[in-house]
């Protein structure tokens, strides 16, 4: 990111850090002192002579949790989750009654005093440092900064951090950079540092499809969200881990992105990196991850780490029910009923697991791993239900902004330089669900279409995966424990139905992209179905809320409209195009999408407005992607200068090129070239 700084700056820099170090330990210590002086006053069974022994104890608890708390952590990470939790609950307690014990004229008549005293000491010390520094954030990045520097044999070769904004379109980019709501990345810009590019997105526009194509190079095999895999009988979700792994393993060939000393943190796919963490196709159902659960448990044994988090997950959720609120009294058109599940899964993906996310690419680039790519859902989370050009969806990404801060001065102290890409997988389109529209979900209108069996699966299951990701990567190894049944219990609440045992039809819904199976072994032609239901595809096709039906002809992949057809394959089209509404690009994106081998026997793309450019999700998201329509397709790149594309880049598996050829020039990669036959 920054060119090495010379000798006599680092030693100049050095020494300012050091006042600065002494500077920040008084202030911590006068904290921590009227912190436990408040304490005292509120607990009666916590006693003192006088002034003089909480002074002294304020500095000891420091010490001794200096040398307690790295024991702590590595006994949780050992154990499991519920060592995590204890040692939440508890650890601060332990290391308070050690530090007393040392200190005569102060003490406590019970552990449980000491529990107490531990919480009420955090929730004063954080109050304190609040009101002081007018925020956490700075004390965040102050842990970041302190994390040890490694000795790395190779230090010439420049590192990549992969940063993706999940969710956010090229538009959305653009007006972040020019509203200032993103002022470190408008910094770059202007340095001339960076440049940004806008990408096409392959169809669909998913994170699945996008990060597999970007992180293993191929885009196939992943024809939306969740699918029925022909193959296996059953639905597949991409953020379920064993149907991670399953996906992962028929598009790997051992030399993705990653595969050079990369990490992969918090993302679907691997892309082939020797250490993941969070990523779903690596959360194995027998064991979780020591590495994680380490970076738990250091996080939250910490006052400050887990005052941090209860502070800003209650601010969240009470952000989130206020802007909810507001939606409705202002008469926001078009929105969706944001419920209480909804602020709970915003609290933790812009709170807990943003800075866990943070936090592990910190102490990866403080390792001197070669890349790292992190995935950050803030902004998308919030954009689903609250809209992709809302006002508290884009101020997400200020948030996300701060996290570029931090990890710019976390690479000053990196044992190698390191450079920043950013990019986002997809974009978002808005527009009021088809269901909530017309009064019938898609898998209703099929069944009434066809007089079949059908079974419909159109909730949204995006943002459980999240949640499930950190609790299967913290529980123990080998062992059936709680954080197992914590995850079962959320399965049960987002988990469709896995086989087709009985019906007719399959219908699932990803974003504003339909999909309609045939169950069995072998995809059905347009001609198999029109003999089979001949109302289906006329039905869909005519209906307002739908713009298009997809499916496989006699003479290639056929694209079928109220008014017209358009043949992929020749290009000719009789009556009005379909596809006109949607772009150029629109045919050649839809016509791999349908050639696909697992695509469904039928696509089924909602209306596009052409003056507002809304969509209709077939899932409850006012903000949704998955197919054709407004911004979805439109993704962004931002690269170092130098690093920028020359010409267009259509599809994930040219980012993918791309990024392969920054870590090729940097000089990655190249014992994978030596292994190639």
């Amino acid at each position: 990111m920054s060119e090495p700084t010379s000798r006599g700056r680092s030693a100049w820099r050095l020494k300012r850090l050091r006042g600065a170090d002494v500077a920040r330990l008084v202030a911590s210590w006068a904290l921590s002192f009227l912190a436990l002086l408040l304490t005292a006053e509120l607990l009666p069974g916590f006693t003192y002579d006088s002034w003089v022994p909480l002074a002294v104890a304020a500095a000891v608890t420091g010490v001794v949790g200096m040398v307690v708390r790295p024991v702590l952590v590595q006994l949780s990470a050992l154990i499991g989750w519920l060592a995590v939790a204890l040692a939440t609950l508890f650890g601060q307690a332990v290391i308070m009654q050690l530090a007393l014990a040392l200190v005569p004229g102060a003490q406590f008549d019970s552990f449980w005093t000491a529990v107490a005293a531990s919480w009420i000491n955090a929730a004063f010390g954080t109050l304190l440092a609040w009101l002081m520094s007018a925020g956490t954030d700075e004390s965040f990045v102050v842990g970041l900064l302190r994390l040890p520097a490694a000795e790395v044999a190779d230090r010439d070769v420049d590192g990549v951090v992969f940063v993706q904004l999940d969710g956010v379109s090229f538009p959305v980019m653009q007006w972040a950079l020019q509203s200032g709501t993103m002022p470190t990345l408008r910094r770059w810009v202007d340095d001339g540092s960076h440049e940004v590019r806008e990408w096409t997105v392959q169809l669909p526009c998913t994170t699945p499809a996008s990060q597999q194509a970007v992180l293993h190079g191929t885009s196939d095999g992943v024809p939306a969200f969740r699918w029925y895999d022909r193959e296996l009988g059953r639905v597949l979700v991409a953020n379920h881990p064993q149907d991670a792994a399953v996906i992962e393993a028929r598009a790997s060939d051992g030399r993705g992105l990653l595969a050079d000393d990369g990490v992969s943190i918090s993302n679907v796919f691997s892309g082939d990196a020797p250490r993941a963490a969070m990523t779903m196709s690596r959360l194995e159902p027998t064991r979780g991850s020591r590495r994680t659960r380490r970076v738990v448990a250091h996080f939250l044994l910490r006052p400050d780490g887990l005052s941090r988090s209860l502070y800003r997950t209650l601010a969240e959720v009470v952000r989130e029910r206020f802007q909810a609120v507001r939606q409705v009294r202002l008469r926001v058109y078009p929105r969706v009923h944001r419920s209480w599940t909804f602020a709970a899964l915003r609290a933790f993906s812009n709170g807990l697991l943003r800075d866990l996310n943070t936090e592990m690419v910190a102490e990866e680039m403080m390792r001197g791993a070669r890349s790292v790519y992190v995935d950050y859902v803030d902004y998308d989370e919030v954009a689903h239900h609250a809209g992709a050009t809302r006002i508290e969806s884009l101020a997400a990404l200020t948030g996300l902004d701060r996290v570029l801060a931090a990890l710019e001065q976390v690479a000053e102290r990196a044992p190698r330089r390191y450079h920043f890409v950013l990019l986002s997988d997809h974009g978002q389109a808005q527009g009021e669900p088809f269901a909530s529209r017309y009064g019938t979900e898609l898998s209703e209108l099929c069944a009434s279409l066809t007089h079949s069996e059908t079974t419909g699966v159109e909730g949204s299951v995006e943002g459980w995966g999240r949640v499930d990701s950190v609790l299967e990567d913290i529980k123990p190894t080998g062992s059936d424990s709680a954080g197992t049944k914590a995850t079962r219990l959320v399965d049960r609440r987002i988990k469709p139905e896995e086989t087709a045992d009985g019906a007719d039809l399959v219908v699932l819904g990803s974003g504003n992209l339909g999909l309609v199976y045939v169950p069995g072994p072998e995809r059905l032609s347009l001609e198999e179905i029109e003999a089979r239901w001949p109302s289906l595809v006329p039905g869909l096709a005519g209906h307002p809320g739908i713009g298009f039906v997809a499916a496989l002809g006699s003479r290639g992949p056929v694209v079928i409209g109220e008014k017209g057809r358009h043949e992929l394959v020749s290009g000719v089209v009789e009556g009005d195009d379909p596809l006109l509404p949607f772009g150029d690009h629109a045919a050649g994106m839809l016509l791999a999408a349908t050639l696909m081998g697992r695509a469904p026997d039928l696509y089924v793309n909602s209306a596009l407005d052409a003056g507002t450019l809304e969509v209709g999700a077939f899932e409850p998201l006012v903000g949704s992607h998955g197919g054709l329509g407004g911004w979805q397709d439109r993704g962004f790149l931002l690269t170092p200068t130098g690093f920028t594309p020359t010409g267009p880049l259509v599809g994930g598996v040219q980012v993918h090129h791309h990024l392969v050829g920054i870590l090729d020039s940097l000089g990655h990669r190249t014992s994978l070239r030596r292994s190639v036959p």
